[in-house]
């Protein structure tokens, strides 16, 4: 009997072993003679060099098989573990139409017009704004083409922000400190991003500083070089805040503002950054303006119609 250490790189174990594990379970009952420690990325094999031979032979082809396909099911792995793979292959010829694959191999597609849109003129343009209702996935979208491009190196780093502006509360009245009271602002960017990365990849990211996620004051007097940045809730900026973020562009930098311009929470509707933006800034080569609508909307089917029966609300409202 001999013991090996195999190595898995260039991948995140749990893509291997699966969500608790339950991959490399499989793996252990498919092959009963070797005994199998996997912790982190290495796998320590102990039985009969032949089983090591073929162990050693398996895993490889599974770790060249999700990152050829960027995704994996417990369902493929047993087929990879059985050598079926020209069945994997023939399933995944869509796959290319993915942004970016999420925890558990869950391919992330632009699922609307919309949102090709957005992904079709995110190749020509450096500055992009996109427009529309809540639950129009204008937001994800724009997430899912960062981490798209941050693994791709295209980018050094993202940064998500938000002006801090709060929808009928008062931050001041939270408990903790500036943080603690900021979080619930922001956790929207942040689950949006577990969708996509790895929590503990994702908080490594972070800590790194090589992931940001901050109130749109933290970016004055910043220079954004080599990164992909993401102004959301735009609406609430003021005409400074929003000059002041866009001169933030430094080189090799994409800029994505998103916003809703039904649902300012500013004092005066007129003092929105992003409305006055969106109307002298359109028509510049590299800025690319998309407006979004109910039709995008793919949360539960009932907010198309709640959104439009705001809309028809203030209507009424304008012509009264």
């Amino acid at each position: 009997m001999i013991e090996k250490v195999i190595y898995l790189e260039g991948i995140e174990p749990v893509n291997i072993y699966g969500v608790k594990n339950i991959r490399l379970e499989k793996l252990k009952e498919f092959y009963p003679k070797l005994k199998i420690i996997a912790r982190g990325n290495e796998i320590k094999v102990k039985g009969e060099e032949r089983e090591i031979n073929l162990i050693e032979e398996k895993l490889q082809l599974i770790v060249e098989y999700f990152l050829k396909f960027k995704q994996m099911s417990n369902n493929d792995f047993e087929l990879l573990l059985k050598g079926e793979g020209e069945t994997l292959l023939k399933r995944n010829e869509d796959v290319d139409d993915a942004l970016v694959f999420g925890n558990n191999a869950k391919p992330i597609r632009a699922r609307t017009i919309n949102q090709q849109r957005l992904v079709n003129e995110y190749d020509t343009n450096d500055l992009l704004f996109a427009i529309g209702p809540a639950g129009s996935g204008k937001t994800y979208t724009a997430i899912a083409l960062a981490v798209r491009a941050f693994k791709n190196k295209e980018v050094k780093r993202i940064i998500l922000t938000r002006p801090a502006v709060e929808a009928g509360e008062n931050l001041g009245f939270l408990p903790g400190d500036l943080k603690d009271k900021l979080d619930p602002y922001l956790r929207p960017l942040y689950d949006a991003l577990l969708d996509m990365i790895h929590p503990k990849k994702l908080a490594e990211l972070i800590e790194d500083g090589i992931i940001e996620i901050a109130p749109l004051a933290f970016m004055r007097g910043r220079t954004l070089d080599n990164a992909f940045v993401i102004l959301d809730e735009a609406q609430n900026t003021t005409v400074n805040q929003l000059k002041m973020f866009l001169t933030r562009m430094g080189k090799n930098a994409k800029f994505i503002v998103t916003g809703d311009i039904t649902q300012i929470d500013l004092p005066k509707k007129t003092d929105s950054g992003l409305v006055q933006a969106l109307g002298f800034l359109s028509g510049i080569k590299g800025i690319s303006i998309l407006y979004f609508d109910e039709r995008d909307i793919i949360r539960h089917h009932l907010v198309k119609y709640i959104v439009n029966a705001y809309k028809n609300h203030d209507d009424e409202k304008m012509i009264k």
